[in-house]
C-alpha cells in the first residue's frame, strides 16, 4: 500500500511552503517518525517527518520548488 507525503500545513495563513533540503532518496528505508525533508515557509524551516514506514519510491517535488499546501511530494511504499 503507498502513502503520499502531502505538503502540510504549517500556519494557519500558509498556503506554500519551499521544499528545501530532501533527508533521504529514492529506495531508500524510512521508519515512521523519521526526518525525511526540510520546508521553508515565510515564517520558519520545518523538518518533516514520514507518516509511515516504508520505501521511498517517488520524490515528486524536488528541491528548491515551492508548492502549494496538500501537494503531493513524495511516495511511500
Amino acid at each position: 500500500m503507498s502513502t503520499e507525503l502531502t505538503m502540510p500545513m504549517l500556519g494557519e495563513v500558509m498556503e506554500e511552503g519551499l521544499v528545501t533540503t530532501w533527508k533521504v532518496e529514492e529506495g531508500q528505508t524510512v521508519k515512521r517518525g523519521q526526518i525525511v525533508l526540510e520546508i521553508e515557509t515565510d515564517k520558519a524551516v520545518f523538518e518533516i517527518d514520514s507518516p509511515v514506514s516504508g520505501v521511498v519510491t517517488k520524490i515528486l517535488v524536488p528541491e528548491g520548488e515551492t508548492v502549494p499546501i496538500n501537494t503531493p511530494l513524495a511516495v511511500i511504499e
